[in-house]
């Protein structure tokens, strides 16, 4: 009985370590949570100039190289753009501008979704977006977690750290959203003015 009641509980454990593992596939799709499964690389083709990537799946266009960055017709050459979260947007409006299309910083779910779980070692795909640095890249997403909720003043906790809600929405205004481009980890607390990252914008298939 002792040992049927022992096999019992080392199954019951396995069921529960199981049902863990997908709880936290479940949230994916979430910023900082794992990086979800790229889309078959059937989904994503290189346009005829070679310029951009489209994902056929979700309806994007991405530029192939980062700013700063431009596409030879064998790969990415240039040194790439390091910005500031202020010059990346001036940097997606000025490419709107030249093009006359609605180019932008990409959310971090779409940014994600550029890491391959399947490259040694994890990263971009080399063959659609050759010559990438692998960095934090700058995000489009622009709430801080937490920043557009409202604190409880009367939470001992808030209390001996001085927070506040003006404090959270200074946090929103200083801090942004990033995805490292090797690992897919995303963070919302890079802060916006000192830190200079590569940009690559997206725009909506049409």
């Amino acid at each position: 009985m002792r040992a049927s009641a022992q096999g019992f509980s080392l199954g019951r454990l396995a069921w529960l370590a199981t049902l863990v593992a997908h709880a936290g596939w479940a949230t994916a799709g979430e910023p900082g949570a794992s990086p979800p499964k790229p889309s078959a690389q059937v989904d994503w083709q290189p346009a005829e100039d070679g310029r951009t990537v489209v994902d056929h799946h979700n309806g994007q266009i991405w530029a192939r190289c980062v700013e700063g960055m431009n596409w030879d017709g064998q790969t990415c050459r240039g040194q790439a753009v390091l910005a500031s979260h202020k010059e990346a947007l001036a940097l997606a409006a000025a490419r709107r501008k030249a093009d006359g299309l609605d180019w932008r910083l990409p959310r971090v779910t779409e940014l994600r979704r550029l890491v391959s779980e399947t490259n040694r070692p994890r990263g971009l795909y080399a063959r659609l977006f050759p010559a990438a640095p692998a960095d934090w890249y700058w995000a489009g997403t622009t709430n801080v977690e937490g920043a557009q909720a409202s604190v409880n003043q009367y939470n001992y906790a808030n209390i001996s750290r001085g927070v506040d809600n003006a404090q959270l929405k200074r946090m929103g205004f200083l801090h942004g959203w990033a995805v490292d481009m090797s690992s897919g980890e995303a963070r919302g607390d890079m802060p916006k003015r000192t830190s200079h990252l590569p940009v690559r914008l997206v725009r909506s298939q049409d």
